[in-house]
C-alpha cells in the first residue's frame, strides 16, 4: 500500500492510500470528491481519468502505450510531460508519495 497525494480540480489537497497492484483510477474516482469521472470504467477508450503526474513522477511511470497517447491528445489540456491517464497507472512501491493534478474537466 501506498500514498498517493492528489490535487483536484477544486484545488484542495487530498492523500490517498492505494494497494499495490490497484489502478490510480478507481480511489480518484471512488474517494475524492471533485476527482475524476472514468466514464469507460478503465478500459482506455475515454479520457475522464486525465490527470498531470509532477515531472519527477512520470519519469518513475512505464511509457504511454498508443491507444493512451492518442486518447490524451485529442484533450484540450494534453501536456506531454505529465499527462496520463489514471486507469493506466498501477500503484507500486516505487510510486509511494506519487503527486499529481486532476486534469480539467474537459
Amino acid at each position: 500500500m501506498g500514498k498517493l497525494h492528489v490535487t483536484d480540480r477544486n484545488g484542495d489537497e487530498h492523500e490517498l492510500e492505494v494497494s499495490n497492484g490497484s489502478s490510480l483510477m478507481e480511489p480518484l474516482r471512488d474517494e475524492i470528491d471533485g476527482g475524476i469521472e472514468a466514464l469507460c470504467g478503465g478500459m482506455c477508450s475515454c479520457a475522464t481519468c486525465h490527470v498531470f503526474v509532477e515531472a519527477e513522477w512520470f519519469a518513475k511511470l512505464d511509457p504511454r502505450q498508443d491507444d493512451e497517447l492518442e486518447l490524451l491528445e485529442g484533450t484540450e489540456c494534453f501536456e506531454d510531460g505529465s499527462s496520463r491517464l489514471s486507469c493506466q497507472i498501477i500503484m507500486s512501491d516505487e510510486l509511494d508519495g506519487m503527486r499529481l493534478t486532476v486534469a480539467p474537466e474537459e
